[in-house]
């Protein structure tokens, strides 16, 4: 089935969320009067990292998620770890708005849109995070009427790698599983989430961190073009 739409992912892939967090991080933490370590920034991107799946495996709230972090973080600063309503304001007004001061796209992806463009395909952001938050990040990168449909999953109320959230990117855009492409940088909830709903996968894998047998995988989405031409057997993977 020859190739019809391209489905991308938002953080990590077309919005550079690891360095705004990191710059986000160093600011609240030197703001706070406390020394911003390497050690103390894996901390806080193992900290997302857990808080983030149990959120999107529906085991707490978006806001329980964020609290979580805090909650793990602040003792290593040596800090209190207050009520629910003290940690959400220590977020917000803390450490989200140096987050949101360090918003910035990638700058290989003007070159991505070019070839999907180039090759007649329709587009779409499928997204795991608040409608609002995710909206806004694009709108912050130049790219708010040029992606498509967004779809995240607090309006679907399914996140990925959920099947029915690939499904729903696809009925959105009119075109069967098989004739869309997904393009993302988690290789187990955007990959091979795609391929179990039964999408072709890409995955943009920035840093070299692998798998590195996956045969569909690009350091930089100025590589995204070869994989939007089908060939004479099943097309691209």
């Amino acid at each position: 089935m020859r190739l019809a739409a391209v489905v991308f992912d938002l953080d990590g892939t077309l919005f550079d969320h690891p360095s705004a967090a990191r710059a986000g991080l160093r600011e609240w933490v030197t703001s706070l009067g406390r020394e911003w370590t390497p050690g103390l920034q894996a901390a806080w991107v193992q900290a997302e990292e857990r808080s983030f799946r149990a959120w999107r495996e529906g085991e707490v709230s978006f806001a329980e998620q964020r609290r979580r972090r805090l909650r793990e973080v602040l003792p290593l600063l040596d800090l209190p770890v207050g009520e629910d309503d003290e940690l959400d304001a220590q977020f917000t007004d803390g450490f989200l708005r140096a987050y949101e001061r360090a918003w910035a796209g990638y700058d290989d992806v003007e070159d991505a849109l070019a070839a999907v463009r180039a090759a007649g395909l329709r587009t779409a952001v499928l997204t795991n995070g608040p409608r609002e938050q995710q909206n806004a990040k694009i709108a912050a990168i130049g790219l708010t009427g040029r992606l498509g449909p967004v779809l995240t999953a607090e309006e679907l109320g399914v996140a990925k790698p959920r099947p029915a959230a690939f499904l729903a990117a696809c009925e959105r855009l009119g075109v069967p599983p098989a004739a869309a492409l997904y393009v993302g940088d988690e290789h187990a909830v955007d990959v091979l989430g795609a391929r179990a709903a039964g999408l072709r996968a890409v995955h943009v894998d920035r840093t070299g961190a692998g798998p590195l047998d996956e045969v569909a995988r690009v350091g930089s989405l100025r590589e995204l073009a070869a994989h939007l031409v089908d060939d004479d057997a099943d097309g691209p993977r």
